[in-house]
């Protein structure tokens, strides 16, 4: 199974540092945010990755190069302006192939196990879904039996980590922008999404306050190892 890491965001909440550096590449206990995934991910098993970017995109490639340093080939999917999440997925199709793979955001921090949702196999998609997090209180959407839905009282929040069949993204234009939500909430009426409850650590890193708040803690749990 591929990996996708979504790199292509601006980062505008955490201006003025993604003025000159790219979001995925702000330091975050002792190394860029997106070399946890990195890391993660070929422990995980994983090979194969594909990464897009935007802004600031060549420094992630002269950065990160071609991914042997974690064992792993790094393809890269640049995005003259960025194309959302499912615009960005389905200009990157070409490198992703006909299976399904695994799309990570590059903007959060968890300890999911990606090696375990190998073994997920969707109609659609499989989400990981966590614990409303403060700033985002109402969650997205109710898991019940497995399965995930618009409808229900207690929602819970998408962790921007899931499993995709590629047949998702056949009406998607390769170049255009467009939003995920749209194509996961028809696919949900259809009952074709399933998703797992992550109960572990998860950070999204959205503002300057929440990246310091989490590298203080990596520092921290790193000196009392």
């Amino acid at each position: 199974m591929k990996a996708m890491i979504l790199a292509a965001g601006r980062g505008e909440r955490m201006r003025p540092l993604t003025d000159h550096t790219p979001k995925p590449l702000l330091m975050v206990g002792g190394k860029p945010l997106i070399a946890w995934h990195l890391e993660r991910l070929a422990a995980a098993g994983f090979k194969e990755v594909v990464i897009n970017h935007a802004h600031l995109g060549r420094q992630i490639e002269t950065k990160l190069g071609n991914g042997s340093q974690w064992g792993l080939h790094i393809r890269y999917s640049p995005e003259k302006i960025a194309l959302e999440t499912a615009g960005g997925i389905a200009n990157a199709m070409p490198l992703l192939g006909d299976a399904p793979f695994l799309v990570v955001n590059g903007d959060v921090f968890t300890d999911i196990d990606f090696g375990a949702l190998r073994l997920a196999a969707p109609n659609l998609a499989h989400l990981v879904m966590v614990d409303n997090p403060p700033q985002h209180a109402t969650g997205d959407f109710s898991l019940l039996d497995g399965k995930l839905s618009t409808e229900g009282a207690v929602k819970l929040t998408f962790s921007g980590v899931g499993i995709y069949q590629p047949s998702l993204f056949a009406g998607i234009v390769r170049g255009e922008a467009a939003k995920l939500a749209p194509l996961l909430k028809a696919a949900m009426a259809d009952g074709l999404v399933s998703g797992t409850h992550h109960r572990g650590q998860w950070h999204d890193i959205g503002t300057p306050e929440r990246l310091q708040a989490l590298d203080s803690q990596l520092r921290s749990d790193k000196s009392a190892a």
